[in-house]
């Protein structure tokens, strides 16, 4: 197999008053050698506001991005195709999240639908927290075919004052998973032959955790979430006849000192799903977790500087001999080295320096 990944970055080029600073320039694709650990810019898309999340096709050919502009009452998706040989990004269509934040978005395991999540402030506008797009067959998105709003509150007055959808995760039966950072929840749902969408449970996390990313287990029966208000990570088992949730198990993060400064962001599991890693803002360092496969257990942890301040995003490499951080208050992507066997991470010194990187995706093939 070839040394050489397809590496796509979305860096914030907007200012937005609850980041850093915008110094980024849109989206990237990048060649980064694993051997060498070296990056090579292969194309750059400046035509893009706030790319803060990306979806990628496993051959790389097509981007999906997220823009996320706070003055927006509604945020964009934008489709692109990547052609190397015809001058990198091709631009194929936008089309309006109906709701405010657009935070995250997945493309479905048959390839022939966008999820979309909206993180949603304020109130007016279309406030909806989970929507569904149809990819067609050249890689555009259709008008939005379904939608859903979340209603609800948690806790903490100052983030959790209304519901506050974070992410989307898909379980192999096709179930969808949404994390609500406001209302301390976990709600599934069955995606229908026409985009709507069945609500089926509702999970409740721990009062003021705040869900905010979801990562499976390689076989899908287990469900694990980072969550950024309390600085843990949760285990939950599903139950493959009924769908619910059942937690586990749960770590915090950081150590007691960390966590009134702490902000947990994304989360990676290794490809055996041995390992989880999980990156803390504040304290600025990646939690390994090691999980005990039969249980969900998380039975040890170690702590390792992120390469950088305000790890927003991480990034495995598929063969899972790196980890890739985006330090976005730094304004560069380290690289961690990883041990398979151990699952322990290396600070190397190795690093590409880019305005305030947000999101890291791999192609995972071709």
């Amino acid at each position: 197999m070839s040394a050489e990944l397809l590496l796509f970055i979305g860096t914030l080029n907007r200012e937005t008053p609850y980041f850093q600073g915008a110094r980024g320039d849109g989206l990237y694709a990048f060649a980064f050698d694993e051997e060498r650990l070296t990056f090579t810019q292969k194309a750059h898309f400046p035509g893009i506001d706030n790319p803060t999340f990306l979806s990628v096709t496993p051959d790389g050919r097509h981007i999906y991005a997220s823009s996320e502009v706070a003055e927006w009452r509604e945020g964009l998706v934008t489709a692109l195709r990547y052609q190397p040989d015809k001058g990198g990004f091709c631009y194929l269509n936008t089309q309006p999240s109906l709701g405010s934040i657009t935070a995250h978005n997945l493309i479905s395991r048959d390839g022939k639908r966008l999820y979309v999540v909206n993180y949603t402030v304020g109130e007016g506008g279309p406030d909806q927290s989970l929507v569904v797009f149809d990819i067609r067959a050249d890689g555009s998105l259709s008008p939005a075919v379904g939608a859903v709003a979340h209603q609800g509150s948690g806790p903490d007055p100052a983030r959790q004052e209304r519901a506050h959808a974070h992410s989307v995760a898909e379980l192999p039966d096709g179930i969808l998973i949404v994390a609500d950072l406001g209302m301390d929840a976990l709600v599934s749902y069955r995606p229908g032959a026409d985009g709507t969408t069945i609500r089926l449970h509702q999970t409740p996390t721990r009062p003021g955790a705040g869900p905010r990313h979801m990562v499976l287990s390689p076989d899908g029966a287990f469900l694990f979430t980072i969550n950024e208000l309390d600085s843990s990570i949760t285990a939950f088992r599903r139950d493959a006849a009924t769908g619910a949730l059942t937690e586990t198990d749960r770590r915090i993060t950081v150590p007691g000192e960390a966590l009134a400064g702490n902000h947990c962001s994304d989360l990676a599991i290794s490809p055996d799903g041995r390992f989880l890693y999980g990156a803390n803002r504040g304290h600025d360092s990646i939690v390994q977790m090691e999980v005990e496969a039969l249980t969900g257990k998380l039975i040890s942890q170690r702590l390792i500087t992120c390469g950088g301040t305000t790890p927003r995003n991480i990034a495995l490499t598929p063969s899972g001999r790196h980890l890739l951080v985006a330090n976005q208050n730094s304004d560069r992507v380290s690289v961690l080295g990883r041990d398979e066997a151990s699952g322990i991470l290396t600070e190397i010194g190795r690093f590409l320096a880019i305005g305030t990187p947000m999101c890291l995706k791999f192609a995972t093939s071709g």
